[in-house]
């Protein structure tokens, strides 16, 4: 069994906003290591439930939040002004797993937007790290964002639901998620979005750190070929790609989950097992 718990901490542009964390542990024995999870765009760290269940049986404890403007966090709805706020409290977020788990190793995993701010993060604190896990990670560059800031006025046009996962299950419960945003992408949060990529593209490698990269070769909202641009740029002596055939944008709940998360298990343990425990 895995308990959950939540709670708020301080967090957005200053720490003036109230943000909302989750953290998943198993009700019996130690975790060998520690995962942060981080979400996309317009979601909440509530759609990962089953993913930090998994993690929880194979080991892991598991933290995450609702970044600012998104899920019960408080702030305008999808705006992002500058992603190295967002950076920043997933950073509070470490530091407060820190406190209850000092030394086991930590692997961090981020989603779409979330392998943004994951590889940011790697980039800016790598000796925080045992690993990083990109699922569909916006890097290189999202023609998406660069064709929509084209027009005077955003289209009103949401995430389709069905680009989601070939399971239809998925896009009905996102869907009717009324913690999801379901309108059109603010031009702030776009072009926070490309700053956020050219500054990703400059800084280069994360050097030894180990990188598992995860992507649907479907996947119609972050094309693999743009993301490969990225890794390119981000990996460095030690990655490993695995591209499921068919698959579309959220991996973590496409028809074959379990073979995506366990390659994630696979990784992590690897990884933990090379780093060992951290110093107190």
């Amino acid at each position: 069994m895995v308990r959950m718990r939540e709670w708020s901490l301080p967090g957005g542009p200053n720490g003036s906003r109230r943000l909302a964390a989750r953290a998943w542990a198993a009700e019996s024995g130690e975790p060998r290591w520690l995962a942060v999870l981080v979400h996309g765009y317009g979601e909440h760290i509530g759609r990962y439930r089953h993913v930090a269940e998994y993690l929880c049986a194979h080991g892991a404890v598991v933290y995450g939040l609702d970044h600012q403007g998104h899920g019960r966090s408080e702030g305008e709805r999808v705006l992002i002004e500058d992603f190295t706020d967002v950076v920043t409290d997933v950073h509070r977020v470490v530091a407060q797993a820190r406190t209850a788990y000092r030394t086991i190793p930590l692997v961090l995993v981020g989603h779409s937007m979330g392998g943004l701010i994951a590889a940011r993060y790697a980039q800016l604190y790598p000796a925080d790290l045992a690993g990083l896990v990109l699922s569909g990670p916006v890097l290189g560059r999202w023609r998406s964002a660069e064709d929509l800031l084209t027009y005077q006025e955003i289209p009103d046009t949401p995430i389709d639901p069905g680009t989601l996962s070939r399971d239809p299950s998925v896009g009905e419960a996102y869907a009717a998620d009324d913690l999801v945003w379901h309108g059109p992408f603010r031009r702030p949060t776009l072009q926070a979005i490309v700053t956020e990529l050219a500054r990703i593209n400059d800084a280069g490698t994360v050097g030894p750190l180990p990188l598992l990269w995860l992507h649907g070769s479907d996947d119609r909202l972050v094309p693999l070929a743009d993301s490969a641009t990225g890794i390119a740029r981000l990996a460095g002596s030690d990655v490993t790609a695995r591209i499921f055939p068919g698959a579309r944008h959220e991996v973590f709940n496409e028809t074959d989950r379990d073979e995506v998360l366990s390659e994630v298990v696979r990784f992590a343990e690897r990884v933990t097992a090379a780093s060992g425990p951290r110093p107190h």
